[in-house]
């Protein structure tokens, strides 16, 4: 393996058996570091560290619960223990839910009081809890637990955010809130750890084709949604990102020489769409 900048660290991905963040957990291993890949289909995370294995890296997967802190807590010595102590943490954990979709984008009048399809007025608090707790205590529980080893080490700490974090979406409002509380929450971390040696930054994906959005973005036939449609025409590219274009971001915040003096920030990797204003 080449350009082995992250020698001798160890990395943490949650959410590492999904798309973009095994992408991000393979490409810290190729650049030297001991990757710990948390997730809790462990099975996935085990299929993405057994090809870091025999492309020569050092990968091991652990069943987690990122929003179970007595479960992290026993990984934390488990990686500790195996692969040594954190130094970089992507969290990567979260996503959306069907439950928490509504049918439309805008209110209809006489048709959003039924029961039969997903409203604002039906959705459930429960699956609404859900989707904000896995994307925000997924990465509080995480860096509670994991942070402890960076202090005063020159640790790093990448969270995943959102272009809803900057725009909500119609349609997932848990989702879009969520991201927008991940974004605000890593910059009072990079307040918080500055004088510690912790650096806390985000990545904000644009839009890429993940399992969780797939059935919003295709028929089952595979022909765009409409969804998919507006989209496009609101990405200035034309085009859906390719997990390995987050690839430079990651690297970037995460190298100490490249930028030690970069905390704080939420950077867009999006195509032009937040810059885009329709017109």
């Amino acid at each position: 393996m080449e350009n082995k900048i992250f020698e001798n660290k160890v990395a943490v991905v949650t959410g590492a058996g999904g798309i973009l963040c095994s992408s991000f957990a393979k490409e810290l291993a190729e650049k030297g570091a001991k990757v710990a890949l948390l997730d809790l289909n462990v099975d996935a995370a085990e299929a993405v560290a057994e090809e870091i294995r025999q492309a020569g890296g050092v990968a091991r997967a652990y069943r987690a619960d990122v929003l179970d802190r007595a479960c992290l807590d026993e990984i934390h010595a488990k990686v500790k223990e195996e692969l040594g102590a954190c130094n970089i943490l992507i969290n990567g954990a979260g996503g959306n839910s069907p439950r928490c979709t509504t049918a439309h984008e805008y209110f209809q009048d006489g048709d959003e009081l039924t029961t039969e399809f997903k409203t604002f007025f039906n959705l459930d608090r429960k699956d609404f809890d859900f989707v904000f707790g896995l994307n925000l205590m997924g990465t509080l529980l995480p860096t509670q637990v994991f942070a402890v080893d960076m202090l005063h080490a020159d640790g790093c700490i990448i969270n995943v955010s959102s272009m809803n974090a900057f725009r909500p979406l119609t349609k997932i409002p848990a989702y879009s809130a969520a991201k927008a509380a991940v974004s605000n929450f890593t910059e009072w971390l990079a307040v918080h750890f500055a004088g510690c040696g912790i650096r806390v930054n985000a990545i904000a994906p644009g839009f890429f084709v993940t399992k969780q959005n797939q059935a919003l973005l295709f028929n089952e036939d595979g022909t765009p949604t409409p969804r998919t449609d507006k989209i496009l025409r609101a990405t200035p590219m034309g085009r859906f990102g390719k997990p390995e274009e987050l690839l430079g971001t990651l690297t970037w915040l995460c190298d100490n020489h490249a930028s030690g003096f970069v905390t704080g920030i939420v950077v867009p990797v999006d195509g032009g769409f937040s810059a885009y204003s329709g017109v």
